[in-house]
């Protein structure tokens, strides 16, 4: 934590509350105008709270009145051609689509140009019980549904018709969706076995994509949203027939509680382009349907949070500082390796610029040459390496980095063992000078493919497991000082220096217990500092230093072999922070350098999954002294 003594000689702002990452911690629901009736099931446009559409929906039978409203009031404007309820909407208040619907189960879709409907292109399935994306009636998506049952299927119209794209990866009806035709959100909803569920996905154009849960799981809810960085997410039922006036606010990766709406209320229709500016239309609660609105705003003037800024807040008396808080991050499910596999080992920057390599996979198993590359929201092959292996290490950031040594073969217990290693200049790889010392099973850290540290490893037989250190200049390896206990599968600090790097975990044998030691390095010895809170072997870690790091991934041993802690080392302790969610072992070796912003990729049983640890912004006071 900073100190003011570090920072008396800067002019310092005064503010009468803390900055916020955005104004929607702010904003809060008001009542608005009320609709001509209580309706619930109905269809909602509009890009702002204050100029939105209300069409068709359920009034004791299946209506097709369109409302239009401008801020205050609502004035009935002209019917569609087909009543209907449970139907999807989206678009603005004078360029609109509606579609979907029931009863039966429909396929009609209509355009409004702000005066009228008019029928267009049938979708080419069926169905009720989805809410509709798209910021205009000329780029939308429909998006799962019940059509006997609920659906994954995703279509996208262009205008003039429908297509059918991607699926979702979970079949869900009653879903809440919102974004537009190439950047989208899917939340809640029911899935095939009638539950209400949590779970969200985004859309990045071409696929589906897990990611992080509600907090509230819920079907049937109010939704706004410019994209799948941002969105709102209010009412529902949870699950049914309870009625909830939760509201979360989605700022790109996490989940928050802002505030409730005044009650209770699912089946609404809902309108907003912004997800500071909602509109929650009708729907039904605890005491039936209502014919009220209510008006989520954000204010116009609040205090941005900026990483780096140093403010005194007058209110509490207090100086503050706004820095990424590692201890506050969360894991998040990432986009989908092409190739699942375990043993592999990686290399990067952060979750936006990572790199999974080589390790083992197929049927039957056997070491790889894959490689693939994640720009943060998807996987993409790239260049092979040269050799096969599994087991290896890795360090440097996303363009230039180097790969050590592993398992030459699918049989990891026996000879050969790699002693090459590769470099990676952000478009091929080049093999460069042998580690001494040939093993698997290995830790690194560094910088860049001309500057690694690489330490412990194993060979059989016999049973070996290694001290030694070596590090690499950019054209040969020397050794130089030994680990204090020797210990396989241990792990470096990701993107520490070759002077000061932190290596922990490993096993210890036999029979290979795991072990929570943990030593620093000064660029000449190590020395032994704060155990692990968990031990654990061959743990994936992040980290710029001898005093900054974070361990995760990785295996425990019998009884529960995968190891989801996540824990950050200060430079004197270990602490436990949030774990990841889809346990597995044997993922890639070797993260990122960023401890804001890291990922842990594959694992056993040849995983494909992904998933991404983001830091939030956070304001910390600052120490007097």
């Amino acid at each position: 934590m900073a100190k003011y003594s570090d920072i008396k000689g800067f002019t310092v702002q005064t503010l009468s509350s803390d900055t916020t990452a955005s104004a929607i911690p702010g904003a809060t629901w008001a009542s608005g105008g009320a609709l001509p009736a209580a309706i619930r099931e109905n269809a909602g446009a509009g890009a702002t709270y204050n100029a939105a559409l209300s069409f068709g929906g359920n009034t004791g039978s299946a209506i097709a009145e369109t409302d239009s409203y401008n801020g205050t009031s609502w004035t009935e404007v002209a019917e569609m051609n087909t009543a209907r309820r449970l139907l999807a909407g989206a678009g603005t208040q004078t360029a609109a689509l509606a579609y979907g619907g029931w009863p039966p189960n429909k396929d009609e879709t209509e355009s409004w140009n702000g005066s009228s409907w008019t029928e267009v292109a049938d979708l080419n399935t069926a169905r009720r019980g989805a809410s509709g994306v798209g910021v205009t009636n000329t780029a939308n998506l429909m998006v799962g549904g019940d059509a006997d049952p609920g659906t994954a299927l995703v279509e996208s119209w262009n205008g003039s018709s429908w297509t059918e794209i991607a699926d979702l990866n979970t079949a869900r009806e009653g879903s809440n969706n919102w974004g537009t035709s190439t950047s989208a959100v899917s939340a809640g909803g029911i899935n095939a076995s009638g539950n209400t569920i949590d779970s969200v996905e985004k859309w990045n154009g071409s696929s589906w994509t897990e990611i992080a849960e509600l907090n509230v799981g819920r079907r049937r809810s109010g939704t706004s949203g410019p994209d799948n960085t941002s969105g709102l997410f209010f009412g529902g039922d949870s699950p049914a027939p309870a009625k909830v006036a939760t509201t979360e606010h989605f700022d790109g990766s996490a989940w928050t509680e802002v505030a409730d709406m005044s009650e209770g209320r699912a089946m609404e229709a809902s309108a907003g382009h912004d997800a500071g500016s909602s509109l929650a239309i009708g729907g039904t609660a605890s005491t039936g349907d209502v014919a009220t609105t209510e008006e989520f705003e954000a204010p116009a003037v609040f205090s941005k949070q900026v990483e780096g800024q140093l403010f005194f807040n007058s209110t509490t008396n207090a100086f503050k500082e706004t820095i990424s808080d590692v201890p506050g991050g969360v894991w998040s499910s990432g986009g989908t390796m092409n190739t699942g596999r375990s043993d592999s080992f990686g290399y990067g920057t952060n979750n936006s610029a990572a790199a999974v390599a080589s390790g083992i996979a197929g049927s039957p198993a056997g070491n790889s040459t894959a490689h693939e590359q994640y720009d943060g929201s998807s996987w993409a092959e790239a260049t092979e390496m040269n050799n096969p292996r599994s087991d290896g290490s890795a360090s440097g950031p996303f363009t230039s980095a180097i790969l050590i040594a592993g398992f030459d073969t699918y049989a990891q217990y026996s000879a050969p063992y790699a002693v090459d290693c590769e470099t990676w200049n952000g478009s091929s790889f080049t093999e460069v000078a042998n580690l001494n010392s040939g093993r698997g099973y290995v830790g690194s850290s560094g910088t860049s493919s001309t500057s690694a540290l690489v330490s412990s490893g194993y060979t059989s037989p016999p049973a070996t497991g290694y001290a030694n250190t070596e590090i690499f200049d950019g054209s040969s390896w020397t050794e130089t000082g030994d680990l204090n206990t020797s210990r396989p599968g241990a792990a470096g600090a990701y993107g520490a220096p070759v002077t000061d790097t932190v290596f922990f975990g490993g096993s210890q044998g036999p029979p290979a217990p795991r072990t929570a030691i943990t030593e620093k390095w000064n660029g000449s010895s190590w020395t032994e500092v704060g155990d692990m809170n968990t031990g654990k072997n061959m743990a994936t870690s992040a980290g710029d230093s001898g005093s900054n790091a974070l361990a995760y991934g990785g295996s425990r041993g019998s009884p529960n072999p995968a190891a989801t802690q996540t824990e950050i080392w200060n430079g004197t302790a270990w602490t436990e922070l949030n774990d990841y969610s889809t346990n597995r072992g044997q993922s890639q070796k070797q993260g990122v350098k960023s401890m804001t912003s890291a990922i842990l990729a594959g694992g056993t049983p040849d995983s494909a999954a992904t998933e991404e640890w983001n830091a939030p912004l956070a304001n910390k006071t600052i120490t007097s002294t």
